[in-house]
């Protein structure tokens, strides 16, 4: 066997395999149908009266949790109004601390010494006393 002839029986294999293969597909698709496509939405055909009991149980449910879900919302609600009121109360004792802080810098520019003001200075240097006794042990 030489070269050439060694040539035509490898394209006559080819040839014979690709033969073959088109054989197979062509049995494979005439045989098998594809899948049937299938909806899975909406209402399902031959509901029975038993459904009807689990589609009121579902129901009830559905209720259950809406009110359940309306009870926390208005915990939620309560909750933070709770919080705005302390804010607003905060802000509301922060502002008259101001107010009195800028009466007193009216007064001293004034040269007068305000009420209240030498218990704070004392209040002060007592605590800045023991901030730097604690830091000098």
């Amino acid at each position: 066997m030489d070269f050439e002839e060694s040539i035509i029986n490898a394209q006559d294999f080819d040839n014979l395999v690709q033969v073959e293969q088109a054989q197979e597909m062509k049995e494979t698709t005439t045989t098998t149908t594809p899948p049937p496509v299938t909806n899975k939405r909406g209402r399902k055909p031959g509901k029975k009266s038993s459904d009807k009991v689990d589609i009121k149980a579902k129901l009830e449910r559905s209720r259950q949790s809406a009110r359940e879900c309306r009870a926390r919302k208005k915990l939620r609600y309560q909750y933070l109004e709770e919080l705005v009121t302390d804010r607003e109360k905060a802000v509301i004792s922060l502002r008259q601390e101001l107010d009195k802080y800028r009466t007193w810098c009216v007064e001293v520019d004034e040269g007068r010494i305000p009420e209240g003001l030498p218990e704070l200075l004392d209040e002060l240097g007592a605590v800045k006393q023991e901030s730097a006794g604690g830091v000098l042990m």
